[in-house]
């Protein structure tokens, strides 16, 4: 052990260190600096960047040693001692640049060593200083803006709806102080690290376990055999649920098999290749590689169908017989890998007989749930106590490291943690499923849709996750926002010895909308039509059935999301013609897609529950139990309480998510808890506001708080007359479940209440002599219902573009191959262009003032709109995802020959 001594933060410090130990591991273990995230331990992400000696390090690669006699500072000290920071960090909250935080310190101590060098930096520079550090959820573009405008000034914020408020948990994030999972654990507290599959499918057995254990130090090994209750974890009843750890079997590489516990010294140094299990792999067809993502899964494989969905309206058939024009296309899309840059992480503890745990979740309730069927324990004996969430988008709703802290808590009793390397977390969780997809779409020679088609396989894994909701949502989705009157649209969710895929923001709709959206250009070229002016003529409208034959009178957005893009859509074609009149092998196209995405389960009761209480002393608290996962939960559904009780934000106090304190606000998926939550907090708020005009005698008035709770009326102010009490002096307690009915055999019937709505276009350019292909710009329509807040939409918008960019053109997770950031590719702040936000408003009257939901929404039509651009640019259509440059140079060879 040698003491190694530096400047941290301004302030002596000293640690003892051994070998090459990570100077993130020294600052976060021995020196509590918690606000140097740990993302990758291999300098892909940056989220753990500090300064050494004013230049930036990835800590995780640096060792500890290269700090000796040096000057480190970290996000924290910055605060404390940089007057750049001061202002930075407004301007973060100030354009919303901070979505869950992970990466935020990483971005704010790049951001602060370039401000002290360059006071007013041009965008490239910023791209340049940033671009060591990743980020999932931003779509970088307010993180540009943010440091731009770092000696901007605050405009005044109107917290009500409608109103670009700053996130109400934003401070915590910009200034460090944010509690991921991993920043939670108490340092006593023992840890755990999962044994796992090497192998796609096989058979393994244990050899002498308590012999292994003794001689290697270790507290505790959990197997299979360990589990007091049920070994299975599952989403929906019925079908093949994943155990916590194998029993025998392996079925995907990276599947738990068994975990070990002890101090964390012995831990880190343990050599798992040392493990007593012997493994038999298996010869099986279906590995990743012999079932190329779904490609040779068709027929004769019947066993090996998981679910199927279907939809029918009409009769298909007998409308593309009398087509003019028909075009047919099939397209694949790959396993896609969420690749949040916080990886799975938490702590559990024995307290009094119960065992809480406390890390990062998309579903809290849920997940205590599973637990009660794994721990044999009841919802009494269990509390989840999430903390921040550094990105979920679907994958942080299932089940990972909690059964395996739980049960390592309750056999040794005292805290046991864990922390998922990012292999682990690639490897074991669910990726967003690989699809085969084939699509006929029929129209008559005056452009009006005429009959269409769509099959589709996907890939669902060894075990079901999200698989049955995939298979049903798509077949309601597959024909996306259009008027259709004869539609027929079939999925199979298949299993493979794959790793599970499951939710991923949009649930199967975005691989649909690729392969839709690309015979729709087909339909528009051979009819010699506008892309654009095809979609708007076929677009669905009020008073015209969906395909599940459900009516809406007045909430359809889809036309007035087009008509938003018409003008930079000309433009954009104006612009192309002319640059590519001038010859040379760089080729510039422009293309549309659109979306729709029903917000919720799918004919499926969904309720939300809102608890909201005012104390004797006035003051207003709010039982938000909706997970933030960086979309903007707590402060869209803080606005839209307060706005139906009527006081500033600011007044309102939130507490939760704590399955001891909070109801259930349901999941955070499916773009509901804007919808379902914020109808609930909205109830509430309204039921609270009515107790206390009742309470003053009053009809209505305006809520105030001078010297205690008064409300105002006619002129005259009235005190609110509030008991003491330990409690609250008032209470409501609210739900909301949104009008749903089951889908019949043909899936007709009202599967969401609520749709949103999305067009987007993409102008790219492409080099036709490399296949790269470089997106300049992206104009995104979305009808939100009502904005209830333009700055959080923006954010939203920025970063499902990313997402959907990344989906078009580089991501493909391939098990055992890329588990990791710097294989497994996202877009960085070099590839995502400007964004231009055209945010409207086609009010819901089921919505919490109008509202939709959005975050699902905004990936749909991302793909589709750049592959459309790659097509009019070069000819190249594509039918296999990403748009690689290889793949992009054989489909212009194909469309030359052709």
């Amino acid at each position: 052990m040698t003491k190694i001594a530096f400047t941290l933060n301004g302030q002596p410090a000293e640690a003892g260190v051994g070998g090459l130990e990570r100077l993130s591991t020294t600052l976060r273990r021995d020196l509590g600096c918690t606000d140097v995230k740990i993302g990758c331990d291999a300098g892909d992400c940056g989220a753990c960047t500090v300064l050494i000696d004013g230049e930036p390090v990835c800590a995780c690669i640096t060792p500890t040693a290269q700090a000796e006699g040096r000057r480190v500072e970290t996000l924290t000290g910055l605060h404390t001692g940089d007057p750049v920071m001061t202002r930075l960090t407004r301007a973060f909250e100030r354009h919303g640049a901070a979505q869950c935080g992970i990466c935020t310190p990483g971005m704010l101590v790049s951001a602060a060593a370039l401000l002290r060098a360059v006071p007013a930096p041009e965008e490239a520079q910023v791209r340049d200083a940033l671009g060591g550090v990743l980020c999932r959820c931003t779509g970088y573009r307010k993180i540009i803006d943010a440091v731009l405008d770092w000696q901007g000034r605050d405009a005044p914020e109107e917290g009500r709806v409608g109103g670009r408020v700053r996130r109400v948990d934003g401070a915590r994030k910009v200034e460090g102080r944010e509690v991921f999972g991993d920043d939670a654990a108490p340092e006593d507290a023992a840890v755990l690290r999962v044994i796992r599959s090497p192998h796609h499918h096989a058979r393994f057995r244990f050899g002498d376990l308590d012999a292994y254990a003794k001689a290697e130090g270790i507290d505790l090994i959990l197997t299979a055999a360990d589990i007091p209750g049920e070994n299975a974890f599952g989403i929906v009843p019925g079908f093949i649920d994943q155990p916590v750890y194998a029993d025998g079997t392996a079925r995907f590489r990276g599947e738990a098999v068994a975990a070990v516990v002890g101090n964390a010294a012995l831990i880190a140094a343990l050599d798992l290749s040392r493990f007593p299990v012997t493994w038999e792999e298996k010869a099986e067809a279906l590995t990743p590689d012999a079932a190329r993502l779904t490609g040779d899964l068709h027929g004769g494989r019947a066993g090996n169908v998981m679910c199927r969905g279907f939809v029918r309206k009409g009769d298909a058939g007998a409308a593309l017989a009398r087509a003019d024009v028909v075009a047919e296309g099939t397209c694949e899309t790959g396993f896609i890998e969420h690749a949040y840059i916080e990886p799975e992480a938490g702590f559990a503890r024995w307290v009094d007989g119960r065992v809480e745990l406390t890390g990062g979740t998309q579903a809290p309730q849920m997940n205590r749930e599973a637990l009660m069927a794994i721990l044999g324990l009841p919802e009494s004996a269990i509390r989840i106590l999430p903390t921040a969430v550094g990105g979920g988008f679907g994958s942080k709703l299932d089940i990972s490291w909690q059964p395996h802290v739980a049960l390592a808590a309750m056999g040794l009793k005292r805290p046991v943690r864990v922390l998922y390397s990012r292999a682990d977390s690639m490897s074991s969780t669910t990726k967003r499923h690989p699809a085969r997809m084939t699509v006929r779409a029929g129209a008559t020679k005056d452009g009006k849709l005429c009959g269409f088609s769509f099959e589709g396989v996907f890939n669902t894994g060894a075990y079901a996750s999200w698989g049955p909701t995939v298979a049903n949502r798509v077949p309601v989705h597959a024909g996306g926002p259009y008027a259709h009157d004869d539609y027929i649209a079939k999925s199979e969710a298949v299993h493979t010895h794959c790793v599970p895929a499951g939710a991923f923001r949009g649930f199967g709709v975005p691989q649909a909308a690729i392969a839709q959206e690309a015979v729709f250009d087909d339909l528009a070229l051979a009819l010699g039509m506008d892309r654009l002016e095809f979609r708007l003529l076929n677009a669905l409208d009020n008073g015209i059935p969906t395909t599940t034959g459900q009516v809406f009178d007045g909430a359809v957005g889809i036309k007035p999301c087009l008509e938003a893009l018409l003008p930079a859509w000309h433009e954009g074609l104006a612009k192309a013609r002319d640059f590519n009149a001038k010859g040379g092998v760089l080729k510039k196209g422009v293309g549309v897609a659109c979306g729709w995405y029903g917000c919720g389960n799918t004919s499926l009761p969904n309720p939300s529950t809102i608890r909201a209480g005012i104390t004797a002393d006035g003051r207003i608290v709010l039982h938000q139990g909706a997970m933030d996962i960086g979309q903007g939960a707590n402060t869209v559904i803080a606005q839209i309480f307060a706005e139906a009780l009527g006081v500033p934000l600011e007044k309102v106090e939130l507490v939760g998510p704590d399955t001891d304190v909070t109801p259930d606000a349901g999941k955070t998926s499916a773009s509901r808890q804007t919808f379902v939550s914020g109808n609930a907090a909205r109830l509430a708020g309204l039921q609270l506001r009515s107790e206390l005009l009742r309470l003053t005698n009053c009809q209505d008035g305006i809520i105030g708080f001078d010297d205690g709770l008064t409300v105002a009326a006619e002129g005259v102010t009235h005190r609110v007359p509030l008991e003491p009490t330990e409690g609250y002096a008032l209470e409501a307690v609210d739900s909301y479940d949104p009008p749903t009915l089951p889908l019949d055999e043909n899936g007709q019937g009202v599967p969401y209440a609520v749709y949103g709505y999305t067009a987007q276009m993409a102008e790219v350019t492409v080099d036709t002599d490399l296949g790269t292909v470089t997106v300049d710009r992206i104009h995104a329509a979305h009808d939100v219902g009502r904005a209830i807040n333009p700055l959080l939409v923006e954010g939203q918008i920025h970063g499902g573009v990313a997402q959907g960019l990344g989906l078009a053109l580089m991501e493909e997770y391939i098990p055992g191959r890329t588990d990791n950031l710097h294989d497994y590719l996202i877009p960085t702040i070099g590839d995502v262009p400007p964004i231009t936000s055209h945010i409207v408003e086609v009010t819901d009257p089921h919505g919490p003032y109008g509202a939709k939901g959005l975050g699902e929404h905004v990936l749909i039509p991302t793909a589709p709109a750049i592959l459309s651009a790659i097509r009019h640019a070069s000819g190249a259509r594509i039918s296999r995802v990403p748009a690689t440059p290889d793949r992009v140079l054989a489909a212009i060879r194909a469309a030359k020959e052709g």
